[in-house]
């Protein structure tokens, strides 16, 4: 019988806990208080140097005589940009209202039938009741105008990537560290070089929104069947008649969900870019969560869900057009295909198939007059819909202008600020403490009193994220221990990475806000994986429960970041409470949806040895379901890491502290350098969670397979 000897890794781990044990034994017996905090004097001061570096700037950017780099290169990038995002904008304010609620209302019909349209028209009409059309137009212009760049760069590079295998490898380090980044993070290199305004934050949407569409650009291409490819060759296609006439249509509908992808990250860093002065619903939020007017975030708020609602919405339904073939209309239009029996809804659904056939008579009419004009014919016949559609608007828009019915009437509006505040008011006063068990009081004051006192302070102090104090953690015991983990879940490279990682936050002067930032993430994914992995098993085990938890996972990944702030303000005030809260609703989705589906991903055979030996279900669930489905369990936890840490930093703004708040602070007080540090430390902070968490996941993934 061989011994197995300990790995050198092994070694390398055991010996890292005993310099732990030492260091630790040391500090607390013979009082060494200088090891408590990360060393102030060996602060690089990165700050001074960006500051000056950005005072050059602004001297060269704005002076009389501008350095080349700005007049040949950033100047006319700025320019280009700032065209497109007027081009948009003035053609959204232009429009008269009621024409720019018809388009989406045609495109959600053409594309997803009755029930998108009426969705469409109701989203647009409530941005119109909040009194918030002008800022949803804005908002719509910069976030079209990143969409729109951001594929005409991210597209194309898919496409490179999916037929040249150096490009991938080149390319995709680098979309997984945009990725990586949280997307505040990108605001602080653009400002520096492009000022604040508009431009700036459409340029850092366009970084944020680029990776789904090259990614999925890439996904779909190389999905594409061969024996696709062959028949081309066969027919003496060239390289570009395949690529367009037969790849790209065969890969339009994961092209498509790229672009729905790109849509909604651009939205959610849209509003995030009001920091920087990008206007719009985002800076109505925003100053409004400042001054605590609950009441008017809460309207923007929720202009900014029915906004995203709409464009995921339509996106969606580009994503799901079957290319290949044109399929007729089966089935109810509005109503649910169950109710077929109910004659009162044949009756309501043979109404609507009437109005459907009176307007495609109109369609035909027109179309067979203008087929009368020669250059027109064969583009009329092959775009009924589209010719339609635009003389209806443009018929609707002379109407508007000459009727004077451009701008949305005043008198439609619908204050929700003044019940919302007073239902704030309320909730302060009788939700604060609302009942008594015993000793036990419940209610939203007891709730945060506990989160502070008996969970968030002690963890500060335990691992030295609260300021002026001694923490029990020594911080070099700290970075040790986080080296420590990375080698036990992947190996050396990725231990001596965190523990230089760790040092450079000290180095940048972020050692304790980092550590209060990383408390909080603790404290947020504990939470969000207590709720979601239960209820992820739930789902996985019950179609009943998944149909139910769906759409409310669709409503929360559909919602930008920056709004989850709203609600929880409304019962918590301000403070790390609520951006914890925030951060929770933020990152449950992916925690579910990915423990779901390694739950249902289970091989039914393991079921069934498990049945056959007399295991209960919960022995069942506990000894085969759980440890098979732990790698899809432990990609959900990395998903929520992620955006518990992006939620985290965006809670800076409502006084979260941290890292975030030093980067907040910094945008809004012209301290570039304190902003750059911040910001760095975040990113480092976000690559060593995510590379342990994954590399925990791939451990768990290789002993599901049975392999060392």
């Amino acid at each position: 019988m061989t011994v197995r000897r300990p790995s050198l890794s092994s070694w390398l781990f055991y010996g890292i806990l005993l310099a732990c044990v030492v260091i630790l034994l040391v500090y607390h017996l013979m009082n060494q208080s200088a090891w408590a905090t990360f060393p102030a004097e060996w602060n690089l001061g990165l700050a001074k140097p960006l500051d000056s570096f950005k005072l050059w700037v602004l001297s060269s950017r704005v002076g009389e005589t501008p350095h080349p780099i700005f007049r040949f290169f950033f100047g006319p990038l700025s320019a280009t940009i700032d065209f497109v995002i007027r081009g948009f904008e003035n053609i959204l304010l232009f429009l008269p209202w009621g024409v720019v609620v018809m388009v989406f209302a045609l495109l959600g019909n053409h594309y997803g039938g009755l029930r998108l349209l009426l969705l469409n028209i109701f989203c647009l009409l409530f941005m119109g009741w909040m009194g918030l059309w002008d800022e949803s137009m804005e908002t719509m212009a910069l976030m079209l105008a990143a969409v729109t760049l951001a594929l005409l760069i991210g597209i194309p590079l898919g496409i490179w990537t999916s037929r040249n295998s150096k490009a991938e490898k080149v390319i995709q380090p680098i979309l997984d560290t945009m990725q990586t980044m949280p997307a505040f993070v990108y605001l602080i290199p653009v400002v520096l070089f492009f000022g604040i305004a508009r431009v700036p934050a459409v340029i850092a949407t366009i970084i944020y929104a680029i990776p789904p569409a090259v990614r999925l650009t890439h996904l779909g291409l190389k999905r594409v069947s061969d024996d696709v490819r062959e028949a081309a060759d066969s027919f003496g296609a060239t390289a570009r008649q395949k690529l367009f006439r037969v790849e790209i249509p065969q890969a339009m509908p994961t092209i498509m969900a790229g672009v729905n992808q790109s849509i909604m990250m651009a939205l959610s860093m849209v509003v995030i870019a009001a920091l920087v002065g990008s206007g719009g619903l985002g800076e109505v939020v925003l100053q409004s969560l400042r001054r605590l007017n609950v009441g008017r975030a809460f309207e923007g708020g929720m202009a900014i869900v029915f906004l995203a609602v709409l464009l995921d919405r339509l996106s969606y339904a580009f994503s799901q057009i079957d290319y290949r073939s044109v399929k007729t209309y089966q089935g109810f239009r509005l109503l649910p295909p169950h109710w077929g029996r109910d004659p009162r809804a044949l009756a309501l659904e043979r109404a609507i198939d009437s109005v459907y056939r009176f307007f495609g008579w109109i369609s035909r009419q027109l179309t067979l007059q203008a087929s009368k004009i020669a250059p027109m014919r064969v583009w009329v016949e092959n775009n009924t819909y589209l010719f339609a559609s635009m003389v209806f608007l443009l018929l609707l828009t002379g109407i508007a202008f000459v009727a004077g019915w451009t701008e949305f009437p005043a008198s439609w509006r619908i204050p929700l600020s003044e019940p919302v505040t007073a239902m704030v008011n309320w909730a302060k006063v009788n939700l604060y403490e609302f009942a008594q068990l015993g000793s036990l009081k419940l209610g939203t004051g007891p709730f945060s009193d506990f989160l502070v006192v008996y969970v968030l302070k002690p963890l500060r102090l335990f691992f030295g994220g609260e300021p002026q104090s001694t923490p029990w953690l020594p911080w070099l015991v700290f970075a040790l221990l986080m080296s420590a983990i990375a080698l036990r879940v992947a190996d050396w490279r990725l231990a001596v990475g965190t523990l230089v990682g760790m040092m450079l936050i000290g180095l940048l002067g972020m050692w304790t806000p980092a550590l209060d930032t990383f408390t909080q993430v603790v404290v947020a994914v504990l939470l969000s994986v207590l709720i979601g992995v239960p209820l992820g098993v739930w789902s996985g085990r019950n179609p009943a429960v998944e149909n139910f938890l769906r759409p409310i996972n669709d409503f929360l990944q559909t919602i930008p970041s920056f709004v989850f702030l709203v609600p929880v303000i409304m019962l918590f005030s301000i403070g790390r409470v609520p951006g914890i809260l925030a951060s929770v609703l933020y990152a449950l989705p992916p925690t579910i949806r990915l423990t779901a589906l390694g739950i249902r991903q289970v091989d039914p055979p393991a079921l069934e040895s498990s049945k056959s030996f007399g295991a209960t279900t919960l022995q069942t669930l506990r000894m085969v379901q759980i440890p098979l489905a732990m790698p899809s369990i432990l990609l959900g936890i990395n998903q929520t890491i992620m955006m518990v840490l992006a939620m985290v930093i965006i809670a800076g703004l409502v006084g979260a502290q941290g890292v975030g708040t030093a980067v907040v602070d910094g945008m809004s007080n012209n301290k570039l350098g304190q902003s750059a540090e911040a910001g760095i430390a975040i990113v480092i902070l976000a690559m060593i969670l995510d590379r342990i968490t994954q590399g925990w996941a791939h451990q768990q993934e290789k002993a599901a397979r049975g392999e060392k």
